[in-house]
């Protein structure tokens, strides 16, 4: 059985194919696009891969109010996949903002450069504080 963690990687690998999917018009099954990078369902997945995809243009608008000179449409598709990811948990789901924010940073230390993490740390940041008031 995979981690949380390694559940959020397939995530952003998904989303990551969707997004550029979506920006070359192609036409895709998102179920399909799922069961390649995973075996077994997964309630988890689905229900964040679903949910970013059909709240996307308000997680996009939610993190450009924090990225004044970086818009997420200049992030690459990974990055945009980690940042929706991290705004849906820390939104619409019970995990815990410190969870959500760190599972976030983890996966951008790993497929982004050292800016980006920062950026995405900072937006995870003031979303999550934004949220506490």
């Amino acid at each position: 059985m995979k981690s949380r963690s390694e559940l959020r990687e397939i995530m952003m690998k998904v989303l990551y194919q969707v997004f550029l999917l979506e920006e070359s018009k192609i036409e895709f099954n998102l179920n399909t696009l799922i069961k390649e990078q995973l075996e077994v369902e997964n309630e988890f997945v689905d229900s964040i891969v679903y949910g970013v995809i059909e709240k996307k243009e308000e997680l996009f608008e939610k993190a450009n109010r924090y990225l004044s000179s970086w818009p997420m449409n200049r992030l690459n598709k990974v990055d945009q996949a980690i940042i929706c990811i991290g705004i849906y948990e820390l939104q619409y789901t019970k995990t815990p903002s410190a969870v959500a924010i760190n599972e976030a940073i983890e996966l951008s230390k790993k497929y982004s450069d050292e800016k980006v993490t920062k950026i995405i740390n900072a937006v995870l940041d003031e979303i999550y504080h934004e949220e506490e008031k």
